[in-house]
């Protein structure tokens, strides 16, 4: 679904990516962690087509992305590609339909179909009774699930979330967390999330740690059992 060959990225002289290899697979919920500054949101921005690196190859879903011309990238990614991110980023003058809605009218479908998907998200996300309600009248929660529906308005393969909790409480957090399993179970989306939040590590998947630019092994508290998590590099 996603490979990632010898991924470089720097920024003046700050090099933030150094060699990235990484294959993600079908339908899997993977989160990427490291202390800040590793190259973790740089590495998700890659991608999701946001950033191209200086060196190395992306292909999502079997296509050469890097081969695109910056108009195919653009449908590419909104028709392939949905975002969570950590402060909702919903637009305060739309309801939540509204919002939802946004992604889609901007891929060029039609008004009614496309509320009629936002509203189906929302029921899904347990939200039908605020959706005409705008941001500022919904809870921290509420206005990430909404962010959430946005991000699956277009049916993409892969969702990537950028410390989508953490602006949440613990009980929202929770929530969320769950959701992702949820939704992937339901839809069969593949998850990429950039996060600090170890619990929500601990339920994805696969775990990538990522320090100074570079995927490594995680470091074991004590002796590991033959059957133990294998490192995700």
């Amino acid at each position: 679904m996603i490979e990632l060959h010898g991924i470089e990225k720097s920024f003046g002289s700050l090099q933030v990516l150094g060699g990235i290899d990484l294959h993600i697979g079908r339908g899997e919920v993977v989160s990427i962690v490291g202390p800040s500054g590793a190259g973790k949101t740089t590495l998700l921005q890659i991608m999701g087509t946001l950033y191209r690196p200086d060196r190395g190859s992306v292909r999502i879903d079997g296509t050469d992305v890097l081969a695109l011309g910056r108009r195919e990238l653009a449908r590419f990614r909104g028709a392939r590609l949905g975002f969570v991110f950590q402060f909702h980023q919903l637009l305060p003058e739309f309801t939540a339909v509204e919002n939802v809605m946004i992604p889609a009218l901007i891929a060029g479908r039609s008004v009614r179909p496309s509320r009629e998907r936002a509203m189906q998200l929302l029921d899904f996300l347990k939200l039908t009774d605020r959706a005409a309600h705008k941001p500022s009248e919904l809870s921290g929660g509420e206005k990430q699930r909404v962010a959430v529906a946005r991000a699956l308005i277009n049916d993409p393969a892969i969702v990537l979330a950028d410390e989508p909790s953490g602006s949440l409480d613990s009980q929202n957090k929770a929530e969320l967390h769950q959701l992702f399993f949820d939704l992937r179970d339901r839809f069969g989306q593949t998850f990429v999330i950039v996060t600090h939040d170890e619990e929500l590590a601990r339920l994805t998947d696969r775990t990538v740690h990522l320090v100074d630019g570079r995927i490594v092994s995680p470091q074991p508290d004590g002796p590991q059992p033959a059957d133990g998590p294998e490192a995700a590099v």
